[in-house]
């Protein structure tokens, strides 16, 4: 087995050196949002204490610790701006339309999906940080099982409290593609490597 791990080791890194050039190159997933938080920059946000701050920060907080197809039929208009910006690790959307059309299609592929909001904090620069822990129920993917996940959105508010950007950071591997057949087995095939 060790010989099998090694060949494929040499694999790739022989795959890797054939694609070296001379000049480094950068993968940036980070581009996207870096993009978009300098667009939303200059646009006037909530003001700390105030009524929209503290309604927006309570309709996200509603809208994510449930999200059904009654909550994203009657809530994603009203929590996310017309041109808000998400990111949740497996894709990006931008528009409350587009945004909502993604929650109503992963609805459809769930049985459940909560979250436990742990923690609200407002960062210096404008941002808030939610801390959560989600408990999804796919119905293809591990089914009947609970998929527990930790994680946190990054999020800046509109002057009405609506949310202009949603960035999530969780551990997308352990939360979805470990459960995916095939997929979930190679993945866990290397993390076992990777322990060793």
């Amino acid at each position: 087995m060790k010989w099998v791990f090694l060949f494929c080791l040499c694999g790739l890194f022989l795959v890797i050196g054939l694609g070296c050039s001379g000049v480094p190159r950068v993968t940036d997933s980070a581009a996207g949002f870096r993009a978009v938080r300098a667009e939303m920059e200059a646009r006037p946000t909530v003001v700390v204490g105030s009524p929209a701050e503290r309604q927006g920060i309570e309709r996200l907080k509603l809208f994510l610790s449930r999200i059904d197809a009654d909550s994203v039929r009657s809530q994603t208009l009203t929590v996310y701006a017309p041109d808000a910006y998400l990111n949740d690790t497996l894709v990006s959307r931008r528009g409350a339309t587009n945004i909502q059309t993604y929650f109503q299609a992963t609805v459809e592929a769930a049985e459940s999906i909560t979250a436990n909001i742990e923690d609200v904090t407002r960062s210096a620069d404008g941002f808030y940080y939610v801390r959560w822990t989600m408990d999804v129920r796919m119905k293809k993917v591990a089914a009947g099982e609970t998929i527990r996940t930790l994680g946190m959105t990054l999020v800046r508010f509109d002057d009405q409290g609506r949310v202009l950007i949603h960035q999530d950071y969780w551990d997308s591997a352990a939360g979805l593609w470990d459960h995916v057949p095939g997929i979930g087995r190679g993945i866990r095939w290397i993390k076992g490597r990777l322990e060793q």
